[in-house]
């Protein structure tokens, strides 16, 4: 089993040009994206998080069990549900404004225990920002790691919810000693200030860090270094793209028997190749359609 940790939100999508265009809601969030990936491509999956008993909580949670993933671990409030509106530019690149006091995910409390089974659990982007929420999938990702639970970290900036990066870039580093996998963008590894060598030597296995359409690239604990390129599609928009990676990536660990950092340290040049392959090809499905909709196993060779 794996265990996406992490806030569940309705994307506001502009259907067209100008400050006015209509806006279509979708499923969203980082965690809640890479669960339904991860649950699309056949890996058992559960999702811990808070959501709305408004409609758009249902949806959220509808679209989680349509993707096969165990809602059992969400936890449930009387509170709105968090809006993220999206800004698409010509290259399909997203930006969002969000709509975040007072909504249900915020509240999360972190839970007495993880499902049985639990082989890894995945954190990142606005959960670890907004407090109280923040502190208490902190305290998760910490227990979980002390257990032994491999752990993957994907910080999926959002600087506009940030207001003190300095303050979170110091958090950010002390939760690396309890990562086993960290995946970035390169966008946030540069505003973040570090290096995948620097962050290495806190802990984590290995850095995995996105290059868009170039492709991405693996930094190991031995000093190795893998690539490879970017799979060429039609680019709708890149919501999801992401969030793709994180999934494709747990997922072919877990095919690999691999969700432990000395699994991950065996891994040679042609297990990451194909590894990294994967997620580039499935991040491309991703970013073919519109919305943040990751490909199911059918639709993908490997892992």
């Amino acid at each position: 089993m794996i265990v996406v940790a992490g806030e569940a939100l309705i994307d506001l999508v502009p259907q067209g040009a100008g400050a006015l265009a209509p806006l279509r809601p979708a499923l969203g969030g980082g965690p809640y994206n890479t669960a339904v990936a991860l649950g699309r491509l056949g890996s058992p999956t559960a999702f811990c998080s808070r959501t709305s008993y408004d409609a758009f909580g249902e949806a959220l949670l509808d679209g989680l069990r349509e993707a096969g993933v165990d809602v059992s671990a969400v936890q449930r409030g009387t509170e709105p549900t968090t809006l993220a509106v999206a800004t698409v530019d010509e290259n399909g690149s997203a930006a969002y404004s969000f709509y975040v006091d007072g909504t249900a995910d915020r509240l999360f409390t972190a839970p007495a225990g993880l499902p049985e089974g639990t082989r890894a659990v995945s954190f990142g982007t606005c959960s670890l920002v907004l407090e109280p929420g923040a502190s208490a999938y902190e305290e998760l990702m910490r227990d979980a790691a002390a257990q032994g639970v491999f752990t993957t970290l994907d910080p999926n900036i959002r600087a506009g919810l940030i207001p003190d990066p300095d303050a979170y870039r110091a958090r950010f580093k002390s939760w690396l000693p309890s990562v086993s996998l960290l995946k970035l963008s390169a966008e946030d590894a540069q505003w973040l200030g570090g290096t995948p060598r620097e962050w290495l030597a806190c802990g984590p296995a290995a850095v995995v860090i996105t290059h868009g359409s170039d492709g991405l690239t693996v930094f190991t604990r031995d000093g190795a270094e893998h690539s490879v390129p970017g799979v060429r599609v039609d680019v709708v928009d890149t919501i999801g793209a992401g969030d793709t990676v994180n999934a494709a990536l747990l997922h072919g660990l877990a095919a690999r028997d691999a969700l432990s950092p000395t699994a991950v340290a065996g891994l040679d040049a042609d297990g990451w190749t194909e590894l990294l392959g994967f997620a580039a090809r499935a991040a491309a499905i991703t970013c073919s359609r519109a919305g943040a909709e990751p490909p199911y196993a059918s639709e993908l060779t490997g892992p």
